[in-house]
């Protein structure tokens, strides 16, 4: 937006009236697997000029058969600043050299944070579904991830079950996280504060063992060879505890994306209750 338009608003504005709308970006550059999911979901794909290189893994990603189809970068400014985007998306996590040599060019860039509750995942599909021009399509996404997470929650009567995500090397999520409103949503007591988490962490196997919860939601294990970082979720010394505590499959990739990726988290985490439940938690 220029100075001119810039001014025009402002006036609108004191004046009473509408500001101008503003045009919806042609080009934009995702830099986050996040993003790339919302924008996959809300953008047209002729606004997208390319998707981060993480938007390809089919391990990592809920997005990755639509994003072999799309450009991508591997972050680096020059391959942005190249792909000439009226809007690049980043995170608090995206690489701050890139962003800095963005801000120095002037490329518009607007940075998203993890959303660490379900309201926050909302509002950031709503804001990006406006900045780029389909705010009908935000309030739609909502809709379908708002019936996804009813359609996960118990009645109020069912039994809760005590849980513990549990992936490569021992990662879990603790309260004031997304995923933490999740498992709450679906059924499941979060026992990650018991062992000290505030947030994400790492849980000891030792401690899970002396302490183990009714169920434990253990990562996907990547293709291929397998890493130390793996093997502690399939650990020999967890079938010790395998008569008080179930071991319930939930892919990584669902874990830290809100948008369209609760729709995915919702379904595994009821699927996650009715096995447990059905092996006898």
């Amino acid at each position: 937006m220029n100075r001119r338009e810039i001014m025009a608003g402002a006036l609108a504005l004191t004046a009473g009236a509408p500001p101008p709308p503003q045009r919806a970006p042609k080009r934009i550059v995702s830099l986050n697997s996040c993003l790339d999911a919302m924008l996959v979901h809300l953008a047209d794909r002729s606004q997208i000029a390319a998707l981060s290189h993480y938007a390809r893994e089919a391990h990592g990603s809920t997005v990755a058969a639509q994003a072999k189809t799309l450009p991508y970068t591997w972050e680096s400014a020059e391959e942005v600043i190249a792909l000439r985007p009226d809007l690049v998306l980043a995170s608090q996590h995206s690489a701050l050299a890139t962003r800095n040599a963005l801000k120095r060019l002037d490329v518009p860039v607007r940075r998203f944070k993890v959303p660490k509750s379900i309201d926050e995942s909302r509002n950031q599909v709503r804001k990006l579904a406006r900045l780029i021009g389909h705010p009908e399509r935000g309030e739609a996404l909502i809709a379908r991830i708002d019936a996804a997470i009813q359609a996960a929650t118990p009645a109020p009567s069912a039994r809760r079950l005590t849980a513990l995500i549990y992936q490569p090397n021992g990662f879990a999520a603790g309260p004031g996280t997304l995923v933490d409103a999740m498992m709450e949503h679906a059924g499941f007591d979060n026992v990650a504060r018991r062992f000290g988490l505030k947030t994400w962490g790492n849980v000891a196997l030792e401690r899970l063992l002396a302490d183990p919860p009714q169920v434990l939601l253990v990562g996907e294990p990547a293709r291929g060879a397998r890493s130390w970082a793996d093997r502690v979720m399939t650990h020999p010394a967890l079938k010790a505890v395998a008569h008080r505590m179930r071991q319930v499959q939930v892919p990584e990739k669902l874990l830290y994306c809100g948008g369209p990726v609760l729709i995915e988290t919702a379904a595994a985490m009821a699927r996650a209750r009715a096995q447990a439940l059905k092996e006898g938690a």
